[in-house]
């Protein structure tokens, strides 16, 4: 073929593929990352696999909308499609300018996707998608076009087919299928079909109007009024079943100006902001929002320290459970759920393991409070972005009407990590402090990810974008709506560089060839107000991400690798270690036994002042009420009276109130002045008085007592039990061990063994790397030249068979490789593995020795040994590749 040759037209989609170069490839693979796993040994399988139904479908699915309505108009344009043709169908007669620029975009993505193939002037759907997207009486096109005439007629009489050729003033055929041809050929002509509609009754139109955007289908009766009677006469309806007319393609695109689609949408819809507000003080309001999910996690925690829930035999926690949760820590119930489920999906909590099994903190727990603050918030940010567990469903049901509930199965949802990703990229590339519409959006989402067929309301991705705003919101990424700054940077260099966009153009990795992008913000848009919609509004969302014009391009931000997410949490951790308060070393003490701690406390100061009074309120300063019990509480933890009034003394900015003094004092006073140990349990005191006041006690009936000795009572209660009741009289006793000393009782912090935060559950195969693309893409290659390499006739018409392995004996397989060690040639053999696959391959013989031959193998371009019983047979390859 001389140089001033074009290469000849692809015959399939193999072919296709066959001349792209490896770049090429590669992005089919990265956007089709199921047709790698397992490797395709050839171009052959390649095609094969991506034209199945279960790739196409994934394919189509992740299409945005202007691409899916291209492929949509091939499927109802003819089969091969020239480019002016789709062009008609997509930007109507008129030739919409803005369709005509994004088109091409459109075209390139679904040629990169494998999804079409062929020259501009042949191009081809893949036959797969054709079937999911032409019409059909079962599964209607989403353009609302019919069959075509040549469809529609398939099964009418030819005498019926030639009446209305003729009563659309055609000449009569010989056959019905150039009458179809003739009658699709006046359908199709602007000219002639206005003349026919010229003369249509008023109430015919009407009808046409009725269907021209579908459904094309319609019901008449047995006896059809004049206004039917007159398109059914002509064609433009036609009969599809008993009762049952269809409006044909072609006059369905000539009344609609030539579009196969009411509403082309070539241009995503902006994303609009709805409030703008100084950078400072959306990152000052997420810094405050971060604070308060630190001590949220830590107070959910500290709760469950000496051992959580029961864990439900199906696993997760009751709906009582729940319920207790909430109200400790005084959210609402789905709020609760939120927060477990972030402790668990950051590895903070989770079973013990125990027989009677039970949730507890986990080592790590401990090893996160060690941790500063920012780092502290990251690790749950991070958790939260990936993590596919989804606390919105809590609550809900499943397939099989069981309750869903927190921390157990069925809460999964391989999307989530995508649907966060992408909505905080939007906000992203909205300028700093703007909070958007969260219509906005959601139709943006939309656009980029539609749902084929009818819009549900249930749609699960409308609901993650709404939980996504509510929990970034709650978690502290965003502030007042918009994107903090702390935010920005744990999604990586992606959003900075979206960050850096002010002309409204999409981003690079959000943008289709041809297309335009975001309109420019409004100068005047609305100001830094607390009325303007905030990110929690509940609404409806269909689906998310857009195409891309490359397919090497991901649409939405995906996981970053390892190395770039430490620099992003560690550029998030400097940005908000500055915005968090510091711990302050003092409280202080009021005459009502109450402490005022204006700020977050140092951990050793607030975890003794827990011990040591109970927490009345929280907010910006937490209360806390120093009572007898609070006070007992810390004297049975081995602090003594002086302790206290030394911890008091030096943590206070204020004089220790007497009152308090006071409470120390009685409380110690009083103290271990009654011992408890076991008999089941005794009472041991040297006041005898006292065990008498005991004894005469009614409420001490229940603990049935009985006198040992004089300064001894013995108990059939168990100690603690008998502890609680004495504390319930108004006494003050203390547990002593089996040696008479008092025992210190600290609060046991239960932890569960070790154990790994859970794994996500990926959306499909994941992402290839650049490695295993080159590793493919070799071995694909090396499998095609084995499987097309020319070789020599072969007298057995089944080894010429397409794909057929060669055959040949035993004896001959031998001499022939033998031969081909001594010519130094290259052979084609068949050749079964262990497990029984069968592949082609064509190998360089080095070596033949114990059954063995030791070849270079041109298929996997390497040396290997393969058994002589393993070959199928060997074939010579043709002269000139030999």
């Amino acid at each position: 073929m001389s140089s001033d040759e074009k290469p000849s037209a692809p015959r399939s989609l193999a072919e296709a593929l066959r001349a792209r170069d490896d770049t090429s490839l590669a992005a089919l693979l990265r956007a089709r990352p199921d047709l790698v796993t397992p490797v395709p040994t050839d171009l052959t399988q390649l095609a094969t696999r991506a034209g199945t139904r279960a790739s196409v479908v994934r394919a189509l699915e992740r299409l945005d909308r202007f691409t899916l309505q291209t492929a949509e108009a091939l499927a109802v344009a003819a089969e091969p499609a020239a480019y002016e043709e789709l062009l008609g169908l997509m930007a109507g007669d008129e030739r919409d300018a803005v369709v005509g620029a994004a088109l091409p975009g459109a075209v390139a993505v679904l040629r990169e996707q494998a999804l079409v193939w062929g020259d501009d002037d042949r191009l081809r759907l893949v036959r797969t998608a054709r079937e999911l997207l032409a019409p059909s009486p079962q599964h209607p096109s989403p353009t609302g076009l019919g069959p075509s005439v040549r469809e529609a007629t398939a099964g009418m009489s030819p005498g019926r087919i030639q009446e209305i050729v003729t009563a659309a003033g055609l000449p009569s055929t010989h056959d019905p299928v150039s009458a179809a041809t003739a009658l699709a050929g006046l359908f199709g002509d602007r000219r002639r079909m206005g003349a026919l509609l010229a003369g249509a009754p008023a109430e015919s139109l009407d009808v046409l109007d009725r269907l021209v955007w579908g459904p094309p289908y319609g019901q008449v009766t047995a006896e059809p009024g004049a206004r039917l009677r007159w398109l059914l006469d002509r064609g433009l309806l036609l009969p599809t079943s008993p009762g049952t007319v269809v409006l044909p393609r072609e006059v369905a695109l000539h009344l609609r100006a030539g579009r196969a689609h009411r509403a082309p949408e070539p241009v995503p819809p902006a994303v609009e902001p709805a409030a703008t507000h100084r950078r400072q003080v959306v990152d000052a309001a997420a810094a405050g929002q971060a604070y308060t999910a630190l001590a949220t996690v830590e107070e959910l925690l500290k709760e469950w320290d000496e051992g959580g829930p029961a864990v439900l035999r199906a696993g997760g926690l009751s709906l009582r459970d729940l319920k207790r949760t909430a109200v400790a820590l005084d959210v609402s119930e789905p709020m609760a759920a939120f927060w477990v489920e972030l402790a668990y999906a950051a590895g903070l909590i989770a079973s013990d393991g125990e027989a009677d099994e039970r949730y507890a903190a986990t080592p790590a727990y401990d090893e996160w409070l060690e941790l500063p603050a920012a780092e502290r918030w990251v690790r749950l940010a991070e958790a939260w972005l990936a993590g596919t567990r989804t606390p919105g469903l809590v609550g809900g049901r499943d397939t099989k009407e069981r309750t869903l509930s927190a921390l157990g199965p069925g809460l999964d949802r391989s999307a989530a990590p995508e649907v966060r990703r992408r909505v905080l990229a939007l906000l992203a590339g909205l300028a700093e402090g703007t909070a958007p519409t969260t219509e906005s959006v959601l139709a943006r989402l939309s656009w980029e990810r539609p749902l084929r067929g009818p819009q549900r309301e249930d749609d699960l991705r409308a609901r993650l974008a709404g939980w996504t705003l509510t929990e970034a919101e709650l978690l502290g990424v965003t502030g007042r709506g918009a994107l903090s700054s702390q935010g920005r940077a744990l999604l990586g260099p992606a959003a900075d560089r979206q960050a850096g966009r002010r002309d409204g153009a999409l981003p690079a990795a959000d943008s289709t060839a041809g297309r335009s992008g975001d309109s420019p913000q409004d100068a005047n848009s609305p100001q830094d107000t607390d009325s303007a919609q905030g990110p929690g509004d509940k609404l409806p969302f269909p689906h998310h991400t857009a195409a891309t014009a490359a397919a090497a391009t991901p649409l939405a931000p995906g996981p970053l690798p390892a190395a770039e997410q430490a620099v992003a949490s560690a550029a998030a951790v400097r940005l908000l270690a500055p915005l968090l308060p510091e711990p302050l070393d003092h409280v202080l003490l009021q005459a009502d036994l109450t402490a005022v701690a204006p700020g977050p406390l140092h951990r050793p100061l607030a975890d003794t002042l827990g011990v040591l009074a109970d927490v009345e309120s929280k907010g910006g300063a937490t209360v806390y009420r120093f009572t007898p019990g609070s006070v007992r509480r810390a004297l049975d933890a081995g602090r003594t009276a002086a302790d206290l009034h030394a911890f008091l003394a030096e943590h206070s900015r204020t004089p220790v109130p007497q009152p308090l003094a006071y409470l120390i004092d009685d409380v110690a006073r009083r103290h271990g002045h009654l011992r408890v140990g076991a008999a089941s349990a005794y009472v041991r005191c040297d006041d005898d008085a006292m065990l008498n006041e005991i004894l005469a006690d009614k409420r001490a009936v229940a603990l049935r007592l009985r006198r040992l000795a004089p300064t001894v009572l013995a108990a059939e209660a168990a100690p603690p039990a008998l502890l609680d009741g004495l504390r319930a009289m108004g006494f003050a006793p203390a547990a002593e061990s089996a040696e008479g000393d008092v025992l210190i009782t600290r609060a046991d912090a239960h932890r569960s063994p070790p154990r790994t935060a859970p794994e996500p559950v990926p959306e499909g195969p994941p992402v290839p790397d650049g490695t295993l693309l080159s590793a493919a893409i070799r071995a694909i290659r090396a499998g095609d030249l084995a499987s097309t390499a020319p070789r020599k006739p072969a007298d057995d018409a089944a080894a010429r068979a397409p794909g057929a392995l060669p055959r040949t004996s035993p004896a001959e397989t031998l001499a022939t490789v033998q031969a081909a060690v001594l010519t130094g040639e290259a052979v084609w053999i068949g050749y079964v593995n262990a497990e029984g696959a069968a592949s082609q391959r064509v190998i360089a013989p080095v070596r033949v020795e114990g059954g063995f031959v030791t070849a270079y193998d041109h298929t996997a371009d390497e040396v290997r040994t393969y058994p002589l019983h393993r070959i199928t047979g060997v074939a010579e390859l043709a002269d000139d590749e030999a």
